[in-house]
């Protein structure tokens, strides 16, 4: 009998089978967007898109609060995210949060769309910037502008429904609410289909979508228990959204109008006129009437401008500082710090170039200085402190030799015998006055 359970024991396996590796843990990266829809915001949801990629996240959140903003960076979002290799939800909170205009667009064009309670979406009719017109410009204004807007709202209205037709949601409000700017909360949202779902936080969020198929993609979601990876804006980025407050623009454009009228007035000053022509490029940004880029390369052209003015006008630095700041803020609206492609300047490049014209300006103003605190060699002034020979008794006036000529001279010391050695103190027309060394 022992022997038999020896021989059993002996023929066990060594070990247990090993229990499979749990999977990891899913990925999801959160960018958080609240203000309006401008060159900035597209710049960094698209950045989020290509960060969620890059990282091999296996979801992108936006959490969007916005009361709307420019057609062209709305575009420009969407079509990052219905490119997205990366399932993308867009989650309108928190509480009292808006997807309002181009973020009804945004929020329907994500792969799940959700709300939080007391959130509100719609209201999607454009509206034309600058309407108006002289008065008295007559009804052909008025239905011109009319003709505009009501081709506007037709694109609009197309755009929006296709975006709902690709995600399965209620085409029938979409059009709605670009022509006649509906708008609901988010209990009746998710009841007519034009979001998906209601969602307290967002970690209800990530456990309801969990395991959902999506049309775009083959295997279904995975986010419960996701780990979050927060993607911010970037300090360039938050620089530019701040320009972007109308608020601020208001502000820039009456700073470059009153620093470019003081200078016309008051030529000469430099001051006003550096802060007033680099207020106006800045307040144009502002105003969305150029384009980071197209301010950028004005600012750099600036800033060259300025340093070459510096060469010619005696402005004691004031125009080379003024151009290296110009040259910096260009330099930061232009580049980007992680540019699509790898194709970016590196920062350690641009603190030499502006710490190596910084460096140049201070070596030339130095050697101006000296230059300025030489004593005169020339003219009357010239004159002054140089040595002699008196050629004859000076009691008071005579004759001396300065530098190998003749001049008439009167003494300041009292009578001079010939030959002594006098030093000139002052010169009075042709005549010297002159004392003993």
């Amino acid at each position: 009998m022992r022997g038999l359970l020896l021989a059993l024991l002996l023929g066990a396996p060594a070990s247990a089978a090993k229990p499979a590796a749990a999977p990891p843990p899913p990925k999801a990266l959160l960018a958080t967007f609240s203000g309006v829809i401008s060159p900035v915001s597209a710049e960094y949801l698209e950045g989020a898109v290509a960060e969620a990629e890059k990282r091999g996240a296996d979801s992108l959140v936006i959490q969007l609060d916005t009361p709307g903003g420019l057609d062209p960076s709305m575009r420009l979002i969407i079509k990052a995210i219905l490119a997205s290799r990366v399932p993308v939800i867009v989650y309108v909170q928190p509480a009292g949060a808006r997807a309002a205009s181009a973020g009804v667009f945004i929020t329907m064009a994500a792969h799940v769309a959700a709300m939080a309670p007391g959130t509100n979406i719609g209201a999607a009719h454009p509206v034309l910037i600058g309407g108006g017109g002289l008065p008295g410009s007559g009804d052909k204004k008025e239905k011109k502008d009319d003709t505009m807007e009501a081709k506007m709202a037709s694109d609009a209205s197309a755009y929006l429904k296709s975006i709902a037709h690709k995600r399965g949601r209620n085409e029938a409000w979409a059009v709605q609410a670009v022509s006649v700017s509906t708008s609901i909360q988010a209990s009746e949202a998710v009841a007519i289909k034009v979001v998906d779902l209601e969602a307290a936080s967002l970690e209800d969020l990530l456990k309801a979508v969990d395991g959902r198929k999506l049309a775009d993609f083959d295997k279904p979601l995975r986010t419960a228990g996701a780990v979050l990876e927060r993607y911010d804006m970037t300090r360039r980025q938050r620089w530019l959204a701040t320009l972007s407050d109308p608020n601020v623009a208001m502000i820039l454009m009456s700073l470059g109008a009153a620093g470019l009228f003081i200078e016309l007035y008051n030529p000469g000053l430099i001051l006003p006129g550096i802060v007033g022509a680099v207020s106006l490029i800045l307040g144009f940004y502002s105003f969305q009437t150029l384009s980071a880029s197209y301010a950028g390369v004005l600012l750099i052209l600036l800033g060259m401008i300025m340093l070459l003015l510096e060469i010619k006008i005696t402005s004691y630095g004031m125009l080379a500082l003024g151009g290296i700041a110009s040259f910096l803020l260009g330099v930061l609206m232009l580049f980007q710090h992680n540019a699509a492609g790898g194709l970016a300047v590196s920062w350690s490049i641009i603190s030499s170039t502006l710490g190596g014209l910084l460096a140049l300006v201070a070596v030339l103003s130095w050697v101006v200085m000296r230059a300025y605190n030489r004593p005169v060699v020339t003219g009357d002034e010239g004159m002054i402190g140089q040595e002699g020979k008196a050629m004859a008794r000076l009691d008071p006036s005579g004759k001396v030799e300065v530098g190998g000529e003749l001049w008439d001279a009167e003494s300041e010391s009292g009578p001079i015998e010939a030959g002594t050695a006098v030093v000139v103190q002052a010169v009075r027309g042709l005549k010297l006055r002159v004392a003993k060394k």
